[in-house]
């Protein structure tokens, strides 16, 4: 054989290899389907993978790509698929059984994947060992065509029945593409339910409403995050590859363990039946960096924690009860530690049903999630809410202090200019600089600003809508011409001031203070 046609038919082989891979995830997304989402292979094998990232290197990843961290590992699984998929045709064309076993490897290690995922059972194997068979099986109807023989049986010259290949090819991506096509029919016919049941669901009035929004609470600078962040605008920050989809008719909350006098199982019926209160609250993630876009302020309907918790016989420890946390636990296997003390302390805390005036989006837990203002996301907010287990931070260590976060974090006192943005060009004269503060359950009393390392100077505060939101700020500067460094502080309600010592987000979140280099010039 000569080497031209050697090189075509390897080509040919890793061709075949990555249109078999892509045909055995076609086929696993209609078993994933009828199972369960969180069972497709590439879902599955990206869970894993997120359980299994270093935490620095996680939070590098949400640095860097923010909320499409997760689109990103998914392209980048699928890239890896890919090229081992490409390098596996190469060495089936010679050696066609060691491509199988390729196959039945990645297989398995997709199984087992599955089978590792919280509530996982014997069922979450199956996408990804019906992946496997099919992807070995278009492999060797691919791999035949490109390596069949002229000739006696015995092996004389290979030729390559590239038409054949190539009809063969575009067969299978049709195929596949059906298949991918129905998977996605199905699923979306899976969850019909829950999409029918959040149509259905009507917030029932709180007996407790917020107040209106103080005027003057929204500034309405151009450039500075409104004052209430629109569902579709808040950042979303969680570990789940896909969104769970709870149909709220099937929906139960346990609660359990150490103080608790019974343990109580509720419906959402049952949850709703007691009264309901209304409260805005401004949420944050640990991976904020200073200046970072991951805060959220909204106004959320739900039953207060607190109440519940004592109504199943829970006693704060001030109050001597034997437990100090909280663990939350998500339909999705996450779970959350949140100080007993601190829920049932008189704040806001809340089984959340309701925000902004909607049920709560999917990606933001619907049918329940939890709310409790003054602590940062992980140590708090469990969406997809399906129990609560009362325990001791001595005996328990959830999912993200298991990873190397503080096991308790109160939000620390931030501020962010929002506009004007860095490196913008400006024209001499007034510019209005502008952004939001926020120290939840400590309020903000001050904001200043300062430029190019000059005095400090006060700006002028929005209206506060209690303790538990940011509260916009706005300072005229008359820019002159050349570069310029602006910076904020904040001083919250206990009077301490936003320290400048910068520190990253590991363990308990970020310090410093917010920095834009703008330039000023005319004609800009």
């Amino acid at each position: 054989m000569t080497a031209d046609p050697e090189r075509r038919q390897r080509l040919l082989g890793a061709l075949g290899g990555v249109v078999a891979a892509a045909a055995g995830l076609a086929v696993a997304e209609p078993a994933a389907a009828a199972v369960r989402p969180e069972s497709s292979p590439v879902a599955a094998v990206g869970a894993a993978a997120v359980d299994l990232t270093p935490t620095a290197v996680r939070e590098w990843a949400i640095g860097q790509f923010g909320t499409a961290d997760k689109l990103v590992l998914t392209l980048g699984i699928l890239a890896v698929l890919a090229a081992v998929a490409a390098a596996a045709g190469m060495l089936a064309v010679r050696r066609l059984p060691a491509r199988m076993a390729v196959a039945g490897a990645f297989g398995l290690l997709g199984a087992a994947a599955a089978l590792g995922r919280p509530g996982a059972g014997w069922r979450d194997a199956l996408p990804a060992l019906a992946a496997a068979v099919t992807a070995a099986g278009m492999l060797w109807l691919l791999v035949t065509a490109v390596r069949r023989p002229r000739g006696s049986a015995s092996g004389g010259a290979w030729a390559l029945d590239r038409r054949g290949f190539g009809r063969l090819v575009a067969a299978t991506l049709a195929v596949s593409a059906g298949a991918a096509l129905a998977g996605r029919r199905l699923g979306a016919y899976g969850s019909a339910g829950a999409t029918a049941s959040r149509a259905r669901f009507r917030l029932p009035r709180p007996a407790v409403p917020a107040p209106p929004v103080p005027a003057g609470a929204d500034l309405r600078v151009p450039g500075v995050s409104p004052f209430l962040t629109p569902n579709r605008d808040f950042y979303r920050v969680d570990t789940a590859l896909v969104v769970p989809r709870v149909d709220a008719g099937g929906w139960r909350l346990r609660i359990h363990g150490e103080g608790v006098a019974g343990p109580l199982t509720l419906d959402l019926r049952e949850l709703l039946a007691r009264p309901l209160v209304e409260h805005d609250i401004t949420l944050t993630c640990v991976s904020n960096e200073v200046g970072g876009p991951y805060a959220g302020n909204a106004r959320w309907l739900g039953v207060r924690l607190a109440d519940l918790l004592r109504e199943a016989g829970v006693r704060p420890p001030s109050e001597g009860g034997p437990a100090d946390q909280l663990v939350a636990r998500s339909v999705d296997g996450m779970t959350i530690g949140t100080p007993v003390e601190t829920v049932m302390d008189g704040r806001a805390a809340l089984l959340a049903v309701g925000m902004n005036g909607e049920p709560l989006p999917f990606a933001h837990g619907f049918p329940v999630r939890m709310v409790v203002p003054g602590l940062y996301g992980y140590v708090s907010a469990c969406k997809w809410l399906r129990e609560l287990r009362l325990t001791t931070f001595d005996a328990y260590d959830a999912y993200w202090v298991r990873r190397d976060w503080a096991a308790r974090a109160p939000v620390k006192t931030q501020s962010r200019i929002d506009t004007p943005r860095p490196f913008a060009r400006l024209v001499p004269g007034p510019v209005a600089v502008a952004g939001v503060a926020w120290a939840q359950h400590r309020g903000i009393e001050r904001v200043e600003v300062r430029v190019d390392g000059g005095p400090w100077r006060e700006a002028r505060l929005g209206a506060a809508d209690g303790v538990d939101t940011w509260r916009q700020w706005v300072w005229p500067w008359q820019a002159a011409t050349g570069s310029h460094t602006l910076q904020v502080r904040a001083t919250d309600g206990t009077g301490a001031v936003q320290t400048g010592e910068r520190a990253g987000t590991l363990p308990d979140g970020a310090t410093g203070r917010h920095t834009v280099t703008v330039r000023v010039a005319p004609g800009s």
